[in-house]
């Protein structure tokens, strides 16, 4: 008989997610995603100057902090014809680099390693052995017997006041905790080293963009004057210490975030056979080298994935009202069209009017509408994305320097291609990403340098910045690829307004319902057949959800035009995690 068991909230991420899933004869034999938070942040920017939408719809979340505001501004950039000076592209390139750095340290370390990591057993570690462990897989300074034998005694001193502050609430001792308690000890260091250095490359966009989060971004290009006399401009010392954090932040990936990973990985290889899904996976491309309307050139190559089949690689097409549209059939909202039918997000609706069943707090209504993240399709098909999709495709475009990487992950761990339609492989995904975001943020550096010694300092193309001249209605749609994964906003301008405005994020696709046809999105699909050793401690379960480093905040949430909140929902937890 199968037993129904209730994750809410998951915690280590963004936002709040609840997962109902029904174990049988060991293994989970289906599974619901729930998102409890209400969504609208779309019904804010509607009637307002298209070039200020940037700085709201950035505020959908904090921990994605900039790519909001570029997947915008390319948006309205694309609806009114602008091109952009080639130092803006390089700019926005660089910023987004160090956040793909930031962001995938801090999920590894911070969000997703205690799924592996047994925090308490590193407290029977040897610190010489330790440090013989950390010096045999990087050269790493910090790895002495007598860091590690400190650090031991600090953490010693946590387990024993009963008070592990950051490290409460743990499934210490699982029988699903595999590392040697030296490797337990070596990841915890560089947990807390990892707090210390990622409030350094953050810096990065606060040099270019003011601020961080949330750093300021400009429709036609950057609002960062050069000028490398100028104390107050972005000058030569402002540029030198850009080049130098994005170093520090290469060297922080290769040589400790790395390392751990294939360290970590090596003992739990069995991990690339679980978490697999139904292998379909979209990349929409990002990283422009020619201009954002030449995917040719992008770094990262978009295209979709079917059935896991790497000989064949489909385009997509944002733009074609076919191909990505959205439905709501089990999702707490209404279509004026009707809730069996889907929309393109040039024609999406966000109904904040919705006076059908709230969220249950005992067990979803699977048969009824059960989420507020909305089902997005392409072609019909649900989608993957992520870290992972990205180097699919990137690996099946034929892209050189993306199957180097993989294969020589593959090759270390000695599992085949197969192992990367897993959870193992999208937790190493991440990784391949982090290591080409370090070298690429320095490619793009040095570009940028290249163009100011030859006399190019411009910026920002404010050409098109006169409503006058815009034409009567206009649509665009501005696509990156965030660290979660694809991110589009589509945009319709009526009489120089912003009329329709829809955001759909990587965890729309990866955590939505089931749509009309009864198919199960990615996280859905992944936990099928998870082997769940204790009901109780459901933590096979979080090591799957979390390799997606969910943000249901980018997916779903709802505030007025004064910022209050129109709607709260209490989480009761019948597993606390």
């Amino acid at each position: 008989m199968a037993e129904r068991i209730v994750v809410d909230p998951v915690t280590r991420i963004e936002g709040h997610l609840r997962i109902e899933a029904e174990i049988k004869d060991g293994k989970i034999a289906d599974a619901w995603s729930s998102s409890t938070m209400v969504r609208g942040i779309e019904k804010i920017v509607q009637g307002r100057d298209p070039r200020d939408v940037w700085a709201f719809v950035q505020r959908t979340c904090g921990v994605c902090t900039t790519v909001h505001a570029l997947a915008s501004v390319r948006a309205v950039e694309d609806a009114l014809d602008i091109v952009i000076p080639p130092n803006a592209e390089l700019v926005r390139n660089i910023m987004a680099t160090a956040l793909y750095i930031h962001d995938h340290v801090v999920h590894f370390y911070h969000l997703h390693a205690l799924d592996w990591v047994d925090v308490v057993n590193a407290l029977k570690a040897d610190p010489k052995a330790t440090s013989e462990l950390a010096q045999s897989i990087s050269s790493w300074p910090k790895s002495s017997s007598g860091y590690f034998s400190d650090l031991q005694k600090r953490l010693t001193k946590f387990v024993e006041s009963g008070q592990l502050g950051i490290f409460a609430n743990g499934y210490w001792g699982h029988p699903q905790m595999k590392l040697p308690a030296e490797a337990n000890l070596m990841a915890v260091a560089h947990y807390l080293e990892a707090l210390e250095w990622q409030k350094e490359i953050v810096k990065v966009h606060t040099i270019f963009g003011g601020k961080n989060p949330h750093p300021n971004y400009l429709v036609g290009g950057m609002a960062c004057a050069i000028n490398e006399e100028d104390p107050g401009g972005l000058n030569a010392e402002r540029l030198a210490y850009v080049g130098q954090l994005l170093q520090d932040g290469k060297e922080f990936v290769e040589q400790v975030y790395i390392p751990d990973l294939l360290a970590i990985a090596s003992f739990y290889k069995d991990w690339g056979a679980i978490g697999k899904g139904f292998g379909n996976y979209m990349s929409y491309g990002d990283f422009p080298t020619n201009g954002y309307r030449d995917p040719s050139g992008f770094k990262f190559p978009p295209g979709v994935i079917l059935n896991r089949d790497l000989s064949q690689v489909y385009d997509v097409n944002h733009r074609d009202n076919e191909e990505i549209r959205e439905f709501i059939n089990n999702s707490w909202y209404d279509y004026t069209v009707g809730n069996e039918e889907s929309l393109h997000p040039w024609d999406g609706e966000t109904d904040i009017n919705y006076s059908g069943p709230k969220p249950p707090y005992k067990h979803l209504d699977i048969d009824k509408k059960y989420s507020f993240i909305k089902t997005p399709r392409w072609k019909g098909q649900a989608m993957e994305v992520g870290p992972l999709s990205r180097l699919l495709v990137g690996y099946a475009r034929g892209n050189k320097e993306i199957q180097e990487e993989v294969n020589a992950v593959l090759s270390h761990l000695d599992v085949p291609v197969e192992a990367l339609f897993s959870t193992l492989g999208r937790t190493a995904a991440r990784g391949i990403d982090a290591v080409l975001a370090g070298r690429w943020g320095m490619d793009f550096y040095d570009q940028l340098l290249t163009n100011i010694r030859n006399g190019d300092t411009r910026m920002a193309n404010m050409e098109s910045w006169d409503p006058s001249k815009w034409p009567a209605e206009a649509k665009g749609v501005g696509f990156m690829e965030a660290p979660r994964g694809s991110l589009g906003h589509w945009i319709v301008i009526k009489d120089g307004k912003t009329a329709n405005y829809q955001q759909v994020v990587p965890t729309t696709w990866n955590g939505s319902p089931r749509d009309t046809k009864g198919n199960r999105s990615a996280y859905e699909s992944t936990l099928i057949d998870t082997p769940v050793a204790d009901p109780e401690l459901p933590l096979e379960i979080i090591r799957t959800i979390h390799s997606f480093d969910p943000c249901l905040a980018c997916s779903v949430h709802l505030y007025d035009e004064h910022g209050k909140h129109l709607a709260r929902v209490n989480n009761l937890s019948s597993c606390d995690v």
